[in-house]
């Protein structure tokens, strides 16, 4: 019996005048294709009309995920956390204002003239009504009162900046390890600090496991971060880099983490590595200065930094499953 050359084609199979290799590859397309398009098939109008984003953190213990929202400070309770006024920077500033508006207060009833005498008190209001009288009104150029507060109203709201808000509960970041575990604890009612949020209650009712897709930009993988630092301003990975110092800075002020927020205040030397990665990441000739300036940051320096900066974030982590 002759033997049959390898490439011939059995005479029992039909023939498909295609390569077998490239066949197999045409099915690998179709199915990287089919990928593609589910992923860019996700429905986002949930998280769109809440204003509430899933994210998922990848830290040295596991990968879980969360949900963040953007509000007004004035629309947001921080968390509540357990800790002394000295080492909770927004308390000891919430009792330095408490502390002024009192000194205020006495100073204005220490300066506050008591009259018995009815004939004094009339002596007082025509000298009251003299002065008002010497002062120029509004035809003069100067504002009353009145006219001012609208003004003042406008920019207290004006002032109000956004800030973050997670998935928390008393100061402890709730990670959940899967979509469906996730899900499961924002229909159960239990208290947490998104609660507050007005649109909180259209999520609950509607979010599915298959709705926790978080976009690329809200996946961070601070488990990376001090052995990419490590390697040198060579390999530093320049997204990783500053993705990670985006969301530090968030749970920072979210979770009220003192040492996160003053290892990466403006003029530390993190910040420092953050503001040459940002530039060396534009390109152009700012972006050539920026290499340069990562060039003398020390690798151990920022590595320690970033070391002790994951470690306070893992810290406060509540892992859910």
């Amino acid at each position: 019996m002759a033997a049959q050359t390898p490439n011939r084609q059995d005479a029992d199979e039909p023939e498909t005048g295609l390569d077998e290799d490239a066949v197999t590859s045409a099915a690998d397309d179709d199915t990287v294709d089919d990928d593609e398009v589910t992923a860019a098939e996700i429905d986002r109008s949930l998280w769109e009309e809440t204003r509430i984003d899933p994210v998922s953190i990848a830290l040295p213990s596991g990968v879980g995920y969360t949900l963040r929202a953007y509000r007004p400070s004035t629309e947001v309770t921080p968390t509540e956390i357990e800790a002394e006024d000295d080492d909770d920077p927004f308390a000891a500033r919430a009792r330095r204002l408490r502390e002024d508006e009192d000194d205020d207060l006495d100073d204005e009833e220490d300066g506050e003239l008591v009259i018995l005498d009815e004939k004094a008190k009339e002596l007082f209001d025509e000298a009251d009504k003299d002065e008002k009288s010497d002062e120029p009104d509004e035809k003069d150029g100067e504002p009353d009162e009145e006219s001012d507060e609208p003004d003042e109203a406008k920019d207290d709201k004006e002032e109000a900046e956004e800030i973050p808000a997670f998935l928390s509960h008393r100061g402890k970041l709730l990670l959940f390890k899967s979509p469906e575990s996730l899900v499961a604890f924002v229909r159960s009612g239990a208290p947490h600090d998104l609660a507050q949020l007005d649109t909180w209650g259209t999520l609950a009712e509607r979010l599915q496991p298959a709705d926790v897709v978080p976009l690329e930009e809200d996946a961070y993988e601070l488990d990376l971060v001090v052995e990419n630092l490590r390697g040198g301003a060579d390999t530093w990975d320049l997204d990783l880099l500053i993705e990670a110092g985006e969301v530090a800075r968030d749970l920072g002020y979210a979770l009220r983490l003192a040492p996160v927020l003053t290892a990466l205040s403006p003029g530390s030397p993190l910040d420092d590595l953050d503001e040459a990665l940002r530039s060396a990441s534009r390109g152009g000739l700012g972006g050539f200065m920026g290499r340069r300036r990562l060039k003398r940051i020390g690798a151990q320096q920022a590595s320690l930094g970033w070391r002790t900066i994951i470690g306070k974030i893992s810290a406060v982590v509540d892992w859910r499953d």
